[in-house]
């Protein structure tokens, strides 16, 4: 396993480095100019000749593409994700803000995956085409704009608008007081602007981790141990939740360990929806200004964190299923 996981660490190098190198590539094929953005010019507006040469002498832009390339990754590998050109903050700074609110986000989205998720796929593999079979099926179906939109106007605008208690109106845009206990706990009013963003952020994910529990339940719930299980008399609770979920909870790890680093990077459109501060609507706002330093770093660490995700999922597969083992005794 030791081994296993050094191997795996060391692949992390190549994998960060090729999707770095991937995205400076584009981002000089994408049209537009970066001297303009930090100019504050637009439009009809040109940028003077000196103004342009000192942009460019300031950021490295006067350059060649592969000097500005090796100097990106020097100061990469050293820790320094450079400057944001639309705001002068450094890329460390905006990131230690938006990570933080990505971050809680996630981790919400990721607990109501999971409660919700697994429970509903028991239920619809123990009952099979009830409604919360079916509805874990349109679940998947719904994209996720279209939730954020219907639920702020279900639980925000349509609320205030026919004078509901104040409690049941939830605000729609920002984060709120900001307050949270233990990083991730909200406090206070807090509670009020993160349910929903963190239901519609979990929406698809959730209805997709009840299909795959069903599916494995099903599948696990033909094997013979579990038959066997029964045929000893056990209660059929401890049947299905000691010996088939168990079982059966290899692949559902797998998308859910992989969907906490998707869920970081591709909440673009629910902190969009909902004006949340986070990695993902930052890096949409930098992709739309072509801000390359804030969109490097950001997906830098959105990379990094998905792969070193996917390694502790690999890891966690023992823990459920002993038969899985790693390295050379796996090999005999």
């Amino acid at each position: 396993m030791t081994s296993y996981a050094i191997r795996r660490i060391l692949l992390i190098i190549p994998v960060v480095w090729g999707a770095l190198t991937l995205l400076f590539v584009l981002f000089f094929v994408v049209p537009g100019d970066p001297v303009e953005l930090i100019a504050g010019a637009g439009g009809s507006r040109a940028v003077a000749p000196a103004v342009r040469a000192n942009i460019e002498a300031k950021y490295g832009l006067d350059k060649p593409i592969l000097e500005q390339y090796v100097t990106y990754i020097a100061n990469t590998a050293q820790g320094d994700l450079g400057n944001s050109y639309a705001t002068s903050r450094t890329v460390n700074d905006i990131l230690r803000d938006t990570l933080k609110a990505s971050a809680r986000l996630a981790i919400w989205g990721i607990i109501i995956e999971v409660v919700v998720g697994i429970a509903a796929g028991l239920i619809s593999a123990v009952r099979q085409y009830s409604l919360i079979d079916k509805l874990t099926t349109v679940g998947t179906a719904v994209p996720v704009f279209v939730l954020g939109y219907l639920f702020q106007n279900q639980f925000g605008i349509f609320p205030n608008q026919h004078g509901w208690p104040q409690w049941a109106r939830l605000p729609v845009q920002g984060i709120g007081p900001d307050s949270w206990a233990f990083f991730f706990i909200p406090t206070g009013a807090q509670w009020r602007y993160l349910v929903l963003p963190a239901v519609v952020l979990a929406s698809v994910s959730t209805a997709l981790v009840a299909r795959m529990t069903r599916a494995t339940m099903l599948e696990v719930n033909r094997a013979d141990y579990m038959r066997t299980a029964r045929a000893k008399g056990l209660r059929e609770s401890e049947v299905v939740l000691r010996h088939g979920l168990r079982n059966a909870m290899i692949p559902v790890v797998t998308l859910i360990g992989l969907d906490l680093a998707s869920l970081i990077g591709s909440a673009i459109l629910t902190e969009t929806v909902f004006n949340w501060p986070g990695m993902g609507s930052t890096i949409a706002t930098a992709i739309g200004r072509r801000d390359a330093p804030v969109v490097l770093g950001l997906t830098l660490v959105l990379v990094v964190l998905y792969v070193v995700i996917n390694l502790l999922v690999d890891l966690s597969y023992a823990f459920f299923d002993p038969r899985v083992r790693y390295g050379k005794e796996a090999a005999r």
